[in-house]
């Protein structure tokens, strides 16, 4: 009996120890080192697709413009520090398609464009070609988010300098100057970046671990404040799986709209976007991004003599995919 009762004790710690040795690898795939971990001079791509519809009320008649917006991205470590990485970023390509009540408009860096035209697409279209035949040479932490463009000043203001060729005259010609001076702004270039880049913890995180984004954003001349809330869902291979629910509203301290003499408020902007993410454990950047965003608003439009208000809600979808 001692002999019997001895043989099956060891057989079921020797079936235990086999089953906890199994368990232990397995406990280890479900971590990863989710930061930017770029090989040095190698250029990685990426391509950002997204559509919009914006349905806007003014005095009740629906208003609705479609937009479609595509951005190739390359970008290249060229140093790093224990605190940062040091990138050369190309914007490849900008396109942008907008179809305004059957009015469409459209421009594209892949063309010379014309400064001096009357059509703002053309301008638009010089201003996207410039800006993508310049390199930026960007600082980003090691969770993706930039924390400096080094040549911002140098390329707004080389880019800046050509608008003086413009021949419009009037309220055309501001809106499109402030358009080109947003587009080439600081805050703009590191939105266009983050957009891709800004997606991590930073360091290492199990199944199930939570990590939150918080961010600032100007979109059409609203500053909006976001909050991304990540979760890891799982390892499968070298992809991190991960889902973010992202809330987004006016900030407090928004500043209203100026256009055209009016002034244009949305306090009371509110919005979410969830996604899908599937992130490279390798180089910590994006393989795949679906995400779906709904914004409603209701715009206080004032100026000398007359206010209204005009409801608003703004519905998108972006993919945001790795290049081979």
């Amino acid at each position: 009996m001692d002999l019997f009762f001895n043989s099956q004790t060891m057989k079921k710690f020797l079936l235990s120890a086999i089953a906890v040795m199994c368990i232990v690898p397995l406990m280890s795939q479900q971590t990863a080192t989710l930061k930017l971990n770029l090989e040095k001079n190698k250029t990685y791509r990426l391509r950002s697709a997204s559509k919009q519809t914006v349905v806007q009320t003014v005095s009740g008649n629906q208003q609705t413009v479609e937009s479609e917006v595509l951005y190739t991205m390359s970008i290249k470590m060229i140093d790093a520090t224990p605190e940062f990485l040091v990138t050369e970023i190309h914007f490849d390509t900008i396109t942008t398609k907008t179809n305004t009540m059957g009015k469409v408009e459209s421009f594209s860096s892949t063309v010379e464009g014309d400064i001096k035209s009357s059509e703002t697409s053309k301008i638009m279209s010089y201003i996207m070609n410039r800006l993508s035949k310049s390199a930026l040479y960007v600082k980003l932490d090691y969770a993706g988010q930039p924390l400096e463009v080094l040549n911002s000043k140098i390329l707004s203001e080389m880019i800046l300098k050509d608008t003086s060729l413009i021949t419009l005259t009037g309220p055309t010609a501001s809106a499109i100057k402030t358009q080109i001076a947003s587009t080439v702004s600081d805050n703009n270039l590191k939105t266009m970046v983050k957009s891709f880049t800004w997606n991590l913890p930073g360091g290492q995180v199990s199944t199930g671990a939570e990590w939150k984004i918080f961010d600032q954003v100007s979109s059409g001349g609203m500053l909006l404040a976001i909050t991304a809330s990540n979760r890891l869902d799982g390892i499968k291979g070298n992809n991190a799986l991960i889902t973010v629910e992202s809330d987004i509203r006016a900030p407090e301290n928004a500043p209203p709209i100026k256009s055209g003499g009016a002034t244009v408020t949305y306090n009371n902007l509110r919005g979410i976007s969830k996604s899908s993410l599937v992130v490279d454990t390798g180089t910590g950047l994006v393989t795949e991004n679906k995400s779906k965003t709904s914004i409603s608003a209701s715009l206080g439009v004032s100026a000398p003599g007359f206010s209204m208000e005009i409801p608003m809600v703004i519905n998108g979808e972006t993919v945001i995919t790795g290049q081979k």
